[in-house]
């Protein structure tokens, strides 16, 4: 034997996860086998919460959502793609005859479906989500946005990003709950995250990306981590995944067998002390001024309540990608395969 041509396979990278300690709660889920660390039951210590999520930038609430409400999303969920809660824009409510397989496979994911949806309200006011929520953030804890994603077979994921790239806070308080309505796995296009990358405070450029895998959401760039130091979050249905606005995370595409679903419906908060700087200005309105009132208080109290509240957002689909991304961008987004045939198409006499 040769021993100069044997190479010493590359060693894993450390894990970036720190496991923090404390009580973890009385675990019930038997999913994932093996209990990481950072999850958690609803039972378990607030302060051991708190220190991981301080310490890695997210936690799991296993059990945060019951059997019951699960069953429930689910079929609000049908209902909604189906336009039996109103028609979404450019999709006209499905033929009573059309399978729901079929009307669902149409989207990847719908943005305020609370504002449609008396079940998806309510949601936002889960029990349990609002405990955890109230650890992390404080004691006034507002709501601004809801997306539920679908995602059946084969829908693309979404590249790194931060969310408070679109939901910016003055605080960096911006929690995403994402909670999750089917299990979530590797295979059908569960979240990733880098472990603590949100304690840099650092919002990193974003650039178009041009990847299949995901969707027309631009991509996070130039940050010191690789893809071998991100780590899968598997979760049961029912479990809620709550990460920092300023953490890294993504999701890759469904890979499991047709008629599979990853669906989730991901709902964010802050503090009610911080303005909520998003949308457009109105005319002669000053940046420092600005805050955005078209909220949900699910905690504690609002000291610019005084401001008054407004009802602006409406129901909206976001675009897969695999149509192209026109509606989402611009005509200057094309996928690299796009790029190609077009200019094999220009080559051609």
């Amino acid at each position: 034997m040769n021993y100069a041509t044997l190479e010493t396979p590359p060693a894993a990278p450390p894990s970036l996860v720190i496991d923090t300690g404390g009580f973890a709660g009385t675990r019930q889920s038997t999913f994932p086998r093996v209990r990481p660390p950072g999850y958690f039951s609803p039972d378990a210590d607030p302060a051991a919460i708190k220190a991981f999520y301080q310490t890695n930038g997210y936690f799991v609430l296993e059990n945060g959502f019951t059997p019951a409400e699960i069953e429930a999303l689910k079929r609000e969920t049908t209902l909604i793609c189906r336009g039996d809660r109103g028609e979404l824009p450019d999709h006209p409510k499905a033929d009573a005859a059309e399978p729901d397989a079929s009307v669902l496979s149409r989207f990847l994911c719908i943005h305020f479906p609370h504002k449609c949806s008396d079940v998806m309200r309510a949601a936002i006011h889960n029990v349990p989500t609002v405990r955890a929520l109230t650890t992390i953030i404080g004691p006034n804890v507002k709501c601004m946005q809801s997306m539920l994603f679908i995602k059946s077979s084969g829908k693309p994921g979404q590249a790194w990003h931060q969310d408070e790239d679109y939901i910016a806070t003055r605080d960096r308080s911006l929690v995403g709950a994402w909670i999750a309505v089917d299990r979530a796995t590797t295979e059908n296009g569960c979240l990733w995250v880098m472990p603590g990358s949100h304690r840099a405070g650092i919002l990193w450029e974003q650039q178009w990306h041009g990847d299949r895998r995901f969707d027309c959401a631009s991509q996070s760039v130039g940050f010191p981590y690789t893809d071998d130091q991100s780590i899968p979050v598997e979760v049961e249905a029912g479990s809620v995944v709550f990460f920092n606005g300023y953490l890294l995370h993504r999701s890759m595409p469904n890979q499991a067998p047709a008629g599979t679903y990853r669906r989730s419906l991901v709902n964010h908060y802050m503090s009610c002390e911080s303005h909520l700087p998003w949308g457009k200005l109105a005319e002669n309105e000053h940046i420092a001024h600005f805050d955005f009132r078209d909220v949900i208080i699910v905690a504690g109290q609002d000291p610019y309540a005084w401001k008054g509240y407004s009802d602006l957002n409406r129901p909206s689909v976001r675009p897969s990608g695999q149509g192209g991304c026109a509606k989402w961008g611009g005509e200057s987004l094309k996928y690299k395969d796009e790029v190609a045939g077009a200019a094999a198409a220009s080559a051609k006499p």
